[in-house]
């Protein structure tokens, strides 16, 4: 089972270039890139070598800046430098990550993850990588035999590819670009956002967050890889909260993302921002609440790209498909139609902007060391290829550069820039006609438009309902006469195959929703954008409550100065 949930939209650029000169190599990337040679070498001669090594460095550098009510919460920066070490035995056919299958399967033994001196201290890091490869080579060994051991008891595998893929190494070294911050003003600015929620005073939870990430990846393999890269966004987050008389949470969000501080929205383009967001929660107070309903609906830009990567994206993830306990939707569906003809969708993490708008799931390498490439994953509607790790599944031996994971986690394949495009585009105009002649046809008193969403989460293994949930939170109801009515307490559901085919039309909006996708590797950077899209069906089931009332007290108004007072 895997539950994952598309959070808040952030931004990134890879800030690179082509092959820096050797001031660009840090000591960093010369220790680790030294010890794992001499490591290699000797562990390559043992009774039971190892055939494959990898060392991975991430320096994560952090500013936060948060405010709630016009006051300063806190304001800090972070750094630290963690090392992910894989070291292999056997053969890439199998080696000791085979998946292990049958109750009470173990889990296989995966790169391990440890804590690194921030300085460069070469010395210190290269012991700290010894010690952890020591250790890593020995659990490995034992893990190889229990594999083994496994597969010879087990029935064969539906999937017999191989563990671990062959790819081409890559060198390339980036200079790391600076990170500019200047705390104080952002203190100023997020007490100024987060100021004017005092006017409505039913809110209980209202707060602007400035964040600024920088990481530099470092990577080296036994098979010659030599990379470094530069990854930094700034953001700027804001959310609100309400609670309805019924007790159901009303949240409200706005974010915004670029390249540098200056990139960032100015004070009054954000201050209006927040004057329409408390006009939405105060709507969303008194909105009616939608019982469930199944019928036709519009789902704008913004909710077909979040709807997408969770309905379509994770089920062409490549491990899924080798996974027996994994529902695999497509995996027999390649050079079939699973779309309409008029839909395509491409994964392309070489893409840094869009529609005037900068990419999250941006990336020059991913973190098994292999370049990054765009993936035509649908075209016209039928199933070309599925996105691909160093993880081979029948018929796909090789990565097209999509294994991704957090810090601490092991890569597996995971999106990146999911962009569908429609060749029979139409006007907004026209798919909210075509919206309300479906109505009519079906007998239906309305139709739904889902207008903005906060997020949502999918569930794709065999032993459950293979389903997904998307969570709006601007839903209206059109009706016949093209009224619409702001509703609340309602999550989009349903299941993939039948979704699908129920979409009519779409039309030329090219919104953008970028986020973070948690999954089993973790917390990553993705982007996702599309057009609205009209669908003779939907299913809305009620949104989960809070039992607990509306606060009793009123909310503290702003105090009023004493006279005289100093």
């Amino acid at each position: 089972m895997i539950r994952t949930r598309l959070l808040f939209a952030v931004a990134v650029v890879c800030m690179c270039t082509g092959m820096a000169d050797a001031q660009a190599v840090s000591p960093v990337l010369t220790a680790a890139k030294t010890e794992l040679d001499r490591n290699f070498a000797e562990l390559k001669k043992q009774p039971v070598p190892a055939y494959y090594m990898s060392y991975e460095i991430l320096d994560a550098n952090n500013v936060t800046v948060a405010s709630t009510f016009g006051a300063l919460m806190h304001s800090n920066t972070t750094h630290r430098r963690l090392a992910q070490i894989d070291v292999r035995v056997g053969d890439y056919a199998l080696d000791n990550t085979h998946r292990m299958r049958g109750t009470g399967a173990t889990t296989p033994n995966l790169p391990s993850t440890i804590a690194l001196p921030v300085e460069d201290d070469p010395l210190a890091i290269r012991t700290a990588l010894w010690n952890e490869t020591d250790k890593g080579y020995k659990k490995a060994m034992t893990q190889l035999a229990a594999a083994q051991a496994n597969n010879e008891v087990k029935v064969a595998q539906e999937d017999k590819s191989d563990d671990f893929s062959h790819e081409q190494p890559e060198t390339s070294v980036d200079p790391v670009v600076a990170m500019r911050v200047d705390r104080k003003v952002w203190e100023e600015k997020t007490r100024k956002y987060s100021a004017p929620f005092h006017r409505y005073g039913d809110l209980f939870n209202a707060t602007a967050i400035f964040t600024a990430d920088q990481d530099v990846e470092r990577f080296v393999a036994s098979d010659g890889s030599t990379i470094q890269t530069s990854t930094t966004y700034y953001r700027l987050f804001i959310e609100a909260t309400a609670k309805a008389a019924d007790g159901m949470e009303l949240p409200r969000y706005e974010s915004y993302a670029a390249l540098s501080p200056e990139g960032l929205p100015d004070d009054a383009t954000v201050l209006k921002a927040v004057d329409k967001m408390i006009a939405d929660l105060k709507a969303l107070r008194n909105a009616p609440v939608v019982d469930p309903y199944t019928g036709p609906a519009i789902l704008s830009g913004r909710a077909t790209a979040v709807f997408f990567h969770e309905v379509f994206g994770h089920r062409i993830e490549g491990h899924r498909q080798k996974n027996e306990s994994e529902g695999q939707t497509f995996k027999k569906m390649v050079g079939q139609p699973v779309l309409p003809t008029f839909l395509s969708v491409d994964f392309d993490p070489t893409m840094k902007t869009y529609g005037g708008v900068d990419l999250v799931g941006s990336y020059k390498f991913d973190d098994e060391g292999v370049k990054a490439r765009p993936v035509v994953a649908v075209k016209d509607g039928v199933l070309e290829s599925f996105l691909m790790g160093r993880t081979p599944v029948e018929g796909f031996p090789s990565s097209n550069g999509h294994g991704r994971a957090q810090p601490g986690l092991v890569p597996v394949a995971r999106q990146s820039n999911l962009i569908i495009l429609n060749s029979k585009p139409m006007s907004r105009e026209q798919l909210k006609k075509m919206l309300i002649a479906e109505m009519k046809k079906q007998g239906k008193p309305f139709g739904l438009l889902f207008d903005d969403i906060e997020g949502g989460f999918t569930l794709t293994g065999r032993t459950i309902p293979n389903a997904f949930n998307v969570l709006p939170v601007m839903v209206y109801r059109v009706y016949p006469d093209g009224r619409e009515e702001l509703v609340r307490g309602v999550d989009l559901v349903g299941t993939p195959l039948t979704v699908f085919s129920k979409i009519i039309a779409a039309d030329d909006e090219k919104a953008v929703f970028n986020g973070i996708c948690g999954a089993e590797s973790g917390g990553v950077p993705v982007s996702a954008s599309g057009p609205a899209i009209l669908l003779s069906q939907i299913e809305v089931q009620k949104k989960e409550k809070s039992q607990e009332s509306a606060p009793i007290l009123p909310a503290p108004a702003p105090m009023v100065a004493l006279a005289g007072a100093r």
